[in-house]
């Protein structure tokens, strides 16, 4: 049996294997090697059954001719009625041997060459002992039977010996294996066809699964119906169902990225564009730097929109990063350190709580950074001149796993918008900050791929009357450093 077979034309690949084909190994090999061995099987149940008959009769002859041989015991010389003798003889192609050995060791009919003189064993005599012999280079059948007489002494023991050749026997053994042997030659091609068929019917599904899947078109992401196909089937085309699905979210979810992305860039590049015309038509110089710094605000905001968007699509597709152990304090120290400045620039007061220790997490360094920058900048944005906002990693709840949160005394989101502020471009109504809409979508999107909830509370720390604060809570799952991605 070939497991795979090697392909000449395509050094050092090797050609897929067939189904079909290995199946058709696997039941066929047994049944070609199993065909030989019992041929030879059969060939030793015939010799025995052949043996049967033949023994029997050899058996009748020798017990007779013990009886004789019992009547003329006392005489030294052994003579063999005519009637015993003609009845002894074998016809056809048989031929007796016969051998008496007399109480004395004499001979008395036969001699040393007609046949071997057996050992004498207390537990065979005046039992028929058969065994097989090669006298002269011919095959013999042989029984011999010796004789207890009542004499007293060593001298009271006979021997009587007769083989006959096996003619009879083989043509016995050969008519079975003939009747055995032969139907297996027609038998045998009628199942290898048999199987061959029934191979054919059992993987005619899987052909018909195939046909199906190759007649579809590239954009029919359908599920497969299941409701004619064989039990063991139904995994396969599950899985492919589920895959069938995935790619449909994944192709819907490329779908609305690329028409929310051409819509969210259209107004500020046609803005751009239009800032662009004023400046090269305008004389005036102080216009001419006003229409400038429009030109560098716009820039400014389309490139922070162009990285929001490459942020978002990275974190639908986080196979292409790296998953690594990451201490989550040095990754919130650092990004705090980041917004500082812009910090101080707004007299906003922004600092870190983090244990003395490092916090494990295994997870993305690019995606969490990105998420915990969102976070971060959203409160700075949001809050008034002279706020305060804290980053805080929390690993002291063991049963609710590990926190990352951000918080700050400004506003906060209703109640009833919590839920709507994860969508893509969505903006909390009441505000005139400028802004994408794609932070907390990247925030969530993030979280979720790392197996991790967002969660979004009033801040309990909160000392502003009237600003109820935010606090977003990053929780990660207990043992979180020993998920796998």
């Amino acid at each position: 049996m070939a497991w795979y077979k090697r392909n000449p034309l395509a050094s050092g690949q090797t050609q897929r294997r067939s189904l079909f084909g290995e199946i058709l190994d696997w039941m066929l090999a047994p049944l070609l090697i199993l065909w030989p061995m019992s041929i030879g099987v059969t060939y030793l149940v015939a010799k025995s059954i052949a043996n049967d008959p033949f023994d029997h009769l050899l058996d009748d002859k020798i017990t007779a001719l013990a009886q004789e041989v019992a009547v003329q015991a006392s005489s030294h010389q052994f003579k063999l009625p005519p009637q015993a003798f003609e009845i002894l003889q074998a016809d056809g192609t048989d031929k007796y041997r016969i051998q008496i050995v007399g109480k004395n060791g004499q001979y008395l009919l036969g001699n040393a060459k007609t046949l071997p003189v057996p050992a004498r064993k207390p537990e065979e005599i005046g039992v028929i002992v058969f065994r097989d012999l090669v006298v002269n280079g011919e095959d013999l059948r042989a029984g011999h039977l010796w004789i207890e007489l009542p004499d007293v002494g060593d001298e009271r023991f006979m021997l009587v010996q007769m083989a006959e050749t096996l003619g009879k026997r083989q043509q016995l053994a050969n008519a079975i294996i003939k009747g055995v042997i032969l139907p297996q030659f027609v038998i045998l091609p009628i199942a290898v066809l048999l199987v061959w068929f029934g191979l054919s019917r059992g993987i005619a599904p899987l052909n018909n699964l195939l046909d199906t899947i190759r007649r579809r078109k590239p954009d029919d992401l359908r599920v497969l119906h299941t409701d004619d196909t064989p039990e063991e089937l139904e995994p396969v085309i599950s899985a492919l169902n589920e895959q069938l699905e995935r790619l449909a979210h994944t192709i819907e979810t490329q779908k609305r990225f690329v028409a929310d992305a051409a819509h969210q860039l259209k107004t500020p590049l046609a803005g751009l564009r239009m800032q662009v015309e004023l400046l090269s038509d305008e004389p005036d110089q102080s216009a001419r730097a006003r229409s400038l710094r429009r030109l560098k605000v716009g820039t400014e905001r389309s490139t922070r929109l162009v990285n929001q968007l490459l942020a978002l699509a990275r974190t639908e597709a986080p196979s292409v990063l790296k998953v690594e152990q990451l201490d989550l304090c040095h990754i919130a120290r650092s990004v705090t350190r980041d917004f500082v400045p812009e910090a101080m620039n707004r007299q906003i007061d922004l600092g870190a709580e983090l244990p003395d220790q490092a916090v494990y997490i295994k997870g993305q360094a690019l995606m969490i950074t990105e998420m915990l920058k969102n976070l971060v900048e959203n409160a700075l944005r949001y809050c008034p001149d002279g706020s305060l906002v804290t980053v805080r990693v929390d690993d002291s709840h063991s049963g609710d796993g590990i926190r990352l949160e951000v918080e700050d005394d400004g506003p906060g989101i209703p109640p009833g918008e919590r839920a709507l502020v994860f969508d893509r471009f969505y903006r909390v109504l009441g505000t005139n900050e400028d802004g994408s809409g794609l932070g907390l979508a990247i925030v969530q999107e993030t979280a979720h791929q790392h197996g991790a909830t967002v969660s979004i509370h009033d801040n309990p720390r909160s000392t502003q009357p009237n600003r109820p604060g935010c606090l977003m809570r990053v929780s990660f799952p207990p043992q979180h450093q020993e998920l796998e991605y």
